[in-house]
């Protein structure tokens, strides 16, 4: 066959390929491609490749040649290149798919909540009762700085109401109903906002920093990912224990409750998952280590994700709600909710669904 028949005989399977990758390149038409069109899509990226090397081996023409060129090198960008993700899929993957794929791998969830909230719980009701033992956990210089931290609410206290008159009297000198706020309240207000925005930042960057700790250093086994885990639990159980027992728990608790939910239940999912990573190394089920580390670290890494989303959630519930100058009632009313909405989220969201 010589070289205008195969063109004449080709010609129309080349056009259909472009169209096709045309519509693969548009994201509003490469939603609208049907199973058919994908099944066609595959076949003719195969045949015109083979086109491709029959014109070479011919030497049929550069201009042929680069011309098919062209379209498998497009056609192999599209095949082979993820589709770009998007809000949707992230929102559908936090609210439906974490959850699933958290108790799709319950044991380790369970294991990791274990080990972090046990010894928290024990360590608080130990030291709670017996303030003097928290010095075997936390160095003096801690503990006197906890104590200077909650020993007046960071909202306020007894003499918000007064510095709130003060604001409000001189507010009323010589400005009108319903005016807007002064230079030096309007600087007051944004210092207050950076100030927010600069611990949000803070606290992202501590409480992601322990989540991924206790989630990369499973690759030791799962070892270092219990230490994580027992450290922290008895860190902070006997921090709030000891803040409870000197007498400022009220001061703690209404500014801990709301964000707590996310953040503690956050970091004892990342240590179940950097479990999930030494289990891979311990079960590899006739895998090799970087084969099992592949198909089952690739769950871990998701949930690992879903975690950080919930502790820069807390991050920002600790920077901007926490510290508010809201009555205490009112935040353990909205902590309490918040814990029950986190757990229910965790048991139920997602049911019917696989995980992906």
């Amino acid at each position: 066959m010589n070289k205008r028949k195969y063109v004449q005989q080709r010609r129309s399977a080349w056009r259909q390929f472009r169209d096709l990758i045309d519509r693969a390149e548009s994201r509003r038409e490469r939603k609208r491609m049907s199973p058919g069109d994908l099944a066609d899509y595959s076949r003719l990226l195969r045949e015109v490749s083979n086109d491709l090397a029959i014109v070479r081996a011919r030497e049929w023409g550069r201009e042929l040649a680069e011309y098919l060129n062209s379209l498998v090198t497009r056609g192999y960008n599209n095949y082979y290149t993820s589709p770009p993700g998007n809000v949707r899929k992230f929102i559908d993957f936090i609210v439906f798919g974490f959850p699933v794929l958290m108790r799709k791998n319950w044991p380790f969830m369970v294991a990791g909540w274990c080990l972090f909230f046990i010894p928290f719980i024990v360590s608080w009701g130990v030291v709670q009762a017996d303030s003097s033992l928290a010095v075997r956990i936390l160095p003096a210089e801690h503990l006197e700085q906890m104590e200077q931290m909650y020993e007046t609410p960071l909202y306020g206290g007894d003499h918000a109401d007064d510095d709130e008159e003060a604001v409000k009297v001189e507010g009323e000198v010589d400005e009108p109903s319903g005016s807007m706020l002064s230079q030096e309240d309007q600087m007051v207000a944004d210092g207050y906002l950076d100030e927010r925005s600069t611990m949000a930042g803070f606290y992202i960057n501590n409480n992601v920093g322990i989540a991924l700790r206790s989630f990369a250093i499973g690759i030791l086994l799962g070892i270092g990912t219990c230490y994580v885990l027992l450290y922290n639990g008895l860190v902070l159980g006997a921090s709030f224990g000891y803040t409870l027992a000197v007498g400022h728990g009220d001061n703690l608790l209404s500014f801990a409750v709301t964000h707590g939910s996310f953040e503690l239940t956050a970091i004892a999912i990342s240590g179940g998952a950097g479990l999930m990573l030494g289990d891979a190394i311990l079960h590899r089920r006739n895998r090799t280590l970087f084969e099992s580390l592949k198909v089952r670290g690739l769950d871990a890494i998701k949930i690992a994700f879903g975690a950080g989303v919930m502790l820069v959630v807390a991050a920002f519930i600790e920077a901007f709600w926490s510290p508010a100058p809201i009555d205490a009632a009112i935040k353990y009313i909205v902590g309490i909710t918040s814990w029950v909405f986190v757990y229910a989220w965790m048991f139920f969201a997602g049911r019917g669904r696989v995980s992906t």
